[in-house]
């Protein structure tokens, strides 16, 4: 697998998939409620239609995971050596929310870990991907720099999502924590942020599924961050039936 020679071709599909989701943006939806309370919209069904087509071709025979797949048990799964995990529209309550940070997320797996991510911001059109050398990039308005991540600042710059602010426990971490600035971010991009020296820590103890840190946390640790579980090890994925992610912490530079 080649993905230099995919990322054009991975480039190009998330552009397509982004003008669809920005077609929708600022519209009346119809809004369902998943089983697990997560919000469901056309749009949603729509963007993992056109990517799970799109990588079915550009890689026969690789298995596709995406949020909106139909259930695919852990005995399947778990003779998977290598797949793409997708979450075509991460962010939803944020898409309908309308505050523009939402994201496309795909990447892929090899032997549990993530080897290769792209995300793109529609709102923004900006990029995130990684290439072979395991280098970290973010291409907007034909601009393409390596991303790098910054060391910590002081205050600490801790970045969280928009609706975690009723978690007690992240609300316990952040109080005893110390000197600290919160910021707030939706969806998969206060990866990208931390990668490119925005932000320094991202803490989440919230309910988050594998296809939400994935490409995420291949974006940022290969620009010199990390991402950890609380036993101080990378996170894995599908090795267990089932995909919700540990707590873990994302950060920049040591």
């Amino acid at each position: 697998m080649t993905f230099d020679t995919l990322t054009p071709h991975l480039i190009s599909l998330s552009k397509e998939v982004g003008k669809m989701i920005m077609s929708y943006y600022k519209s009346n939806l119809n809004v369902e409620t998943k089983a697990d309370k997560t919000p469901l919209t056309l749009v949603d069904q729509k963007a993992h239609q056109m990517i799970t087509h799109a990588l079915a071709i550009l890689t026969p025979g690789v298995p596709i995971l995406s949020e909106e797949s139909e259930t695919i048990d852990f005995t399947t799964r778990s003779s998977w050596n290598e797949y793409w995990l997708i979450d075509p529209l991460d962010g939803t309550r944020d898409f309908i929310n309308q505050t523009g940070e939402f994201c496309i997320c795909i990447a892929y797996i090899k032997h549990n870990r993530p080897i290769y991510g792209l995300i793109y911001a529609p709102n923004s059109q900006t990029h995130y991907f990684t290439n072979d050398q395991q280098k970290s990039f973010k291409c907007q308005d034909n601009k393409t720099t390596l991303l790098q991540c910054a060391s910590p600042k002081q205050p600490l710059e801790i970045v969280i999502g928009n609706h975690s602010h009723n978690n007690q426990q992240l609300q316990s971490y952040l109080h005893d924590f110390g000197d600290t600035k919160i910021n707030h971010l939706g969806s998969a991009l206060k990866f990208c942020k931390i990668a490119e020296g925005v932000f320094d820590h991202y803490p989440r103890f919230g309910p988050c599924s594998e296809w939400d840190t994935a490409a995420g946390g291949c974006i940022l640790e290969a620009a010199g961050g990390r991402v950890v579980g609380e036993d101080k090890k990378p996170l894995r994925y599908n090795t267990q039936d089932s995909l919700i992610s540990p707590v873990f912490f994302a950060s920049g530079k040591a």
